[in-house]
């Protein structure tokens, strides 16, 4: 089940001017450090909860349909699902008409569910047959973003950059600050 990043964000959730005012830095000097961290920071943050934060295109491919009456997608919030595609044998795509599917886009795991009696097309591709290609995020501008996010992306980036030391994979590693932790907890989904 790949998930392929096909456009990122025009921006990140915190600017480098944001950051910079956080960190208290006055030069130019690490620009580009602090850059890095920011969306470092973001794609931490992001893949720990799950959520895409400001707008941004993605593919799901598929083998198969899952058993179930809904396809669960991996990010949130869906903004919108742009095309659902299958592939026949000889690679050719057809797209599925988006009258034969509902979106759901309030659940925090968003969902796609085939409409009743509309019977869902089979792919003719055994690996990766069906591409569900959508727009996941809090809209296209930083201030989209929750400030609650939007303020453990900046302390996150001021813990990094406070703390340079070298970091040992095997050993266990303090990399998100308490206070980062819980203000990005409301928004963790809940993991069986």
């Amino acid at each position: 089940m790949p998930l392929i990043l096909t456009s990122g964000p025009a921006a990140e959730p915190v600017s480098l001017s944001e950051a910079k005012a956080h960190c208290r830095i006055d030069t130019d000097a690490e620009d580009t450090l602090i850059s890095s961290l920011i969306l470092a920071a973001r794609l931490h943050i992001e893949q720990k909860l799950d959520l895409a934060l400001v707008s941004q295109n993605w593919s799901l491919y598929l083998d198969a349909w899952p058993d179930g009456a809904h396809v669960e997608l991996p990010l949130a919030p869906l903004i919108n699902v742009q095309s659902i595609r299958t592939y026949n044998a000889a690679d050719e795509a057809t797209i599925v008409d988006p009258e034969n599917y509902s979106i759901d886009t309030a659940s925090r795991r968003p969902r796609v569910a085939f409409n009743s009696g509309i019977s869902r097309p089979i792919p003719g591709r055994p690996v990766n047959g069906i591409e569900i290609a959508f727009t996941a995020g809090y809209g296209a501008a930083a201030d989209d973003v929750p400030m609650p996010i939007r303020q453990a992306l900046k302390m996150l980036v001021a813990h990094w950059y406070e703390a340079r030391e070298p970091v040992v994979i095997e050993q266990h590693a303090e990399s998100v600050p308490s206070t980062v932790a819980s203000l990005i907890a409301p928004y963790r989904s809940a993991r069986l």
